[in-house]
């Protein structure tokens, strides 16, 4: 194994490099993106600096002689074509940066002497006698999406083979890091580019190994480590399957075969994973969920199962699942010795993961379905925002059974129903939670039929709404914080709010989830219209007549919370009643806001009669929402915990204003 330290212009000699099919794609983000570009900045002009370890194969011959578009490369100008085992984020991103460096300046200027014309063909591309021919210096291998995408995308060359635009995580990850550099390099002077691009290929270096052929690669890739980002276990396992693949005893064409059914399957599933660019999904926890149901009954003791519920902390489920895959499952003792692996269990298991992802793709995002029903949407966006990641094994399990629609819906307005009762009455200290993963691999496996899990959701919604003291643990909950402290009050207020739009003339979302359900420093999502610190005569008047204790409880009661249409200041939240309505300077008053704000706009006074008032009505929509009985209005103000407000005559506080005839 030799080593080396090298700068990228001496890497860039007469050599060209493919990143391998069992090597993930480019993983960096902008934390990575941002160390990389201070790195550079940082370093003192004339001075090295020591990037990592760059680890190479040499492609063998009855590989490389199939590559039609570089065998000119290689033969007539003595190219060596390597494989990059380890290294490939480091090196991808210095490609990147120098391509940057050559669309930031003309065609007619150069750097350090050098040419647009010239960095290219040393470090993009070459052409065979200048024509139409390429041969690309670095790049993927041409089964994986990434290769056209790194082509057209990054080198704005023209795709020859009909590319589709395929997007993955990946492919948005290298769109990413191209914008990053170019709008870095915007900002510098002619001078301060060239600096960079002295520094970038003379002294960034690298140390180079380059393995012997009788090191086995796959495991060598295994143990590497990466700078950046550690290797996720999708990543590991499809290293680890291709590595299998080449073990068993069959024919080539099997082995071959079986290997071409993993990179198309792992390119479906970062195809999905990633193809909603603006809220990428996590590959390990598809994995574990997926794990979970396909493996269940070999992972977990059978008592477990049929209990509904794992006896350990749930962090045991996930090291659980990680150590079964790549310690127990997939190994070659499970080939050589135990023969419980084959070719076809492992083309099963990959065919399954394909199938999995594209539903595990729209419950994440159901308005992108061509094939949802409405009222599916709705639901599956309601456990979206509610928590869809304690039940998406279940979820998963439920639509690979492929149930009729109404099935679905009966069972995802259980699943929602449940989980809503789970954030209300706080169920780790009140009832017998199920274990959701538990009865998606009784699913799965068809110990359960569809029918039978809508009947244990019944009986379990029953067993908590039906319990003599459920109202009094209700008043016990929110006795002491109110409802602002609870979880669920985001989500609640949320549903509250779509219920006012159900019956509004406009139909357009005034709340975006995303920036909801985000506070950041001084912006609050949740207004108190009574504020926290009230200290001007218009709070005063109305409230000082309360003891402190009770001011705190009415400012943290229900019908106090507001949802926000955008974030605000929290400074606003102090002024007065009417200036919050509307201050006649902008428009971030209620007037101006959510459906909920509007609600309250046409009042001209806040009062503890209207926070008593507020609170009962969405007590009353969670009850018809939700299907429950808080009995009467006595005990609906003992949940509020507001027996102790003087009752007067209560303001019209959600009657519409009479038109003037």
């Amino acid at each position: 194994m030799d080593n080396q330290l090298q700068s990228i212009s001496k890497i860039f000699t007469e050599k060209i490099f493919r990143i391998p099919d069992y090597q993930r794609g480019y993983a960096w983000t902008e934390k990575q993106l941002k160390d990389f570009w201070s790195d550079i900045m940082l370093l003192e002009e004339d001075k090295n600096h020591y990037v990592g370890v760059l680890t190479l194969e040499g492609v063998p011959k009855k590989t490389y002689e199939n590559w039609a578009d570089d065998n000119w490369i290689i033969k007539s100008k003595n190219f060596e074509p390597y494989y990059v085992v380890d290294g490939q984020q480091r090196l991808t991103t210095t490609i990147i940066l120098i391509q940057s460096l050559t669309e930031v300046i003309s065609k007619d200027e150069v750097l350090n002497y050098t040419t647009v014309e010239e960095i290219k063909k040393r470090f993009i591309f070459d052409s065979k006698d200048n024509g139409i021919s390429r041969s690309y210096i670095f790049g993927y291998e041409k089964d994986n999406p990434s290769y056209e995408f790194l082509k057209t995308k990054i080198f704005n060359e023209t795709s020859t083979s009909g590319y589709k635009n395929e997007i993955t995580i990946y492919t948005h990850n290298l769109e990413n890091a191209k914008e990053f550099f170019v709008n870095k390099l915007k900002e510098l002077t002619k001078e301060e580019r060239e600096v960079i691009f002295t520094k970038v290929t003379q002294n960034l270096l690298f140390n180079i190994y380059t393995i012997s052929s009788d090191i086995d690669v796959f495991i060598a890739f295994e143990t590497m480590n990466n700078r950046g980002k550690p290797l996720s276990n999708l990543e590991l396992l499809k290293n680890r399957l291709i590595y299998l693949s080449t073990k068993f005893n069959a024919d080539d064409s099997e082995r071959n075969k079986l290997r071409k059914i993993i990179n198309d399957g792992w390119r479906g599933i970062y195809h999905y994973l990633g193809l909603n660019k603006n809220k990428p999904l996590n590959d390990d926890f598809f994995l574990n969920n997926h794990c979970s149901i396909y493996f269940g009954h070999e992972i977990f003791p059978y008592d477990e199962i049929q209990a509904n519920r794992l006896r350990r902390p749930s962090h045991h489920l996930r090291d659980n699942l990680e150590d079964f895959l790549l310690e127990s499952k997939f190994t070659l003792k499970n080939i050589i010795t135990e023969n419980n692996l084959t070719i076809n269990s492992i083309k099963k298991y990959v065919e399954s993961l394909q199938n999995s992802v594209v539903n595990w793709f729209y419950f994440f995002n159901p308005t992108l379905s061509n094939d949802y029903t409405d009222n599916e949407k709705v639901l599956l966006d309601s456990l979206n925002r509610i928590g869809l990641s304690n039940f998406s094994a279940l979820i998963l399990a439920i639509y690979l059974k492929k149930p009729k629609a109404d099935l679905k819906i009966k069972l995802l307005e259980k699943l929602e129903k449940l989980a809503f009762l789970y954030l209300l009455i706080s169920y780790r200290y009140y009832v017998n939670y199920i274990d959701f993963s538990m009865v998606a691999i009784k699913i799965q496996k068809g110990d359960m039929s569809l029918n039978d899990l809508i009947k244990d959701l019944d009986l379990k919604i029953k067993e908590i709404i039906e319990k003599p003291d459920f109202i009094d643990r209700l008043v016990d909950n929110f006795k002491s914080d109110g409802f602002y402290g609870w979880n669920g009050i985001r989500y609640f207020l949320y549903e509250y709010e779509l219920s006012i739009k159900g019956t509004s003339k406009t139909k357009k979302n005034k709340i975006d989830w995303f920036e909801y359900r985000n506070e950041k420093d001084d912006f609050i999502t949740i207004e108190h219209i009574y504020p926290q610190t009230p200290r001007t005569d218009c709070w005063t008047k109305n409230f000082n007549s309360y003891t402190l204790r009770e001011r705190k409880t009415l400012n943290n009661s229900l019908g106090n919370l507001l949802p926000l249409s955008k974030p605000k200041n929290s400074s606003l939240q102090n002024k007065c009643f009417i200036d919050k309505i509307d201050n006649g300077e902008n428009y971030v008053g209620y007037k101006y806001g959510s459906y909920s704000e509007n609600e309250i706009s046409g009042l001209t006074d806040w009062t503890p009669q209207n926070i008593l008032d507020r609170g009962i009505k969405l007590l009353k929509f969670m009850e018809k929402r939700w299907e429950l009985n808080f009995v009467s209005d006595y005990k609906r103000k003992e949940i509020l915990n507001l027996t102790f407000v003087k009752e007067t005559t209560p303001d019209k506080i959600f009657v519409k204003k009479e038109k003037k005839k």
